[in-house]
């Protein structure tokens, strides 16, 4: 058994089955569209589009990751499983590096001067009352800078991992027909 074969197994038993999927609260609406046999594939294309999908919406939406990467999954008939699980680029301990080198590039490409306001630790004040802004009120004052940045990270990192995947899988099948030429003239 190869290394990439023993990888497969391994990384398909932390996978989501289909019924997992199918148990699902929020997929439960995209049910009658799940029985497509490629979605469940494992090829090439399949799970590089698939990774590549739960990559970029990984980094791209905070929220409703999962089931707009297995909605896209279907739409272009990539491995639902590897959307799934590759959504979890983005977590609680990635999240803040990811936001922040995304506002960098955000306002490197943009040019914008807007910096978001920090807080003085050493002379700590109380917000008035109506400026209590909450989380997605903070992320919404970064504004354009964040926005871009994420969206040009989430598209060049998609298509990073699309091409990584789709290499590494194709000299792998070159290697394994080569072995078996070299074996097969002894």
């Amino acid at each position: 058994m190869s290394l990439l074969q023993r990888l497969r197994g391994r990384l398909a038993s932390h996978l989501p089955s289909r019924e997992q999927i199918a148990r699902n609260r929020w997929l439960a609406w995209l049910l009658p569209w799940l029985d497509h046999p490629k979605l469940w594939h494992w090829s090439r294309r399949g799970v590089a589009m698939g990774v590549a999908l739960g990559v970029f919406f990984g980094l791209l939406i905070p929220i409703a990751q999962i089931p707009l990467s297995v909605g896209a999954a279907i739409v272009m008939r990539a491995n639902v499983p590897t959307a799934v699980a590759s959504t979890l680029v983005s977590n609680p301990v990635t999240f803040g590096p990811i936001y922040y080198g995304a506002y960098r590039l955000g306002v490197w490409v943009t040019g914008s001067k807007e910096r978001p306001k920090t807080l003085d630790l050493h002379h700590p004040q109380p917000a008035p009352a109506s400026e209590d802004t909450g989380f997605w009120q903070r992320i919404t004052n970064l504004g354009k800078p964040l926005l871009v940045g994420l969206s040009i990270t989430a598209v060049l990192m998609g298509l990073l991992t699309y091409g990584i995947i789709s290499l590494v899988w194709r000299w792998h099948t070159l290697t394994k027909r080569r072995d078996r030429r070299l074996h097969s003239r002894t």
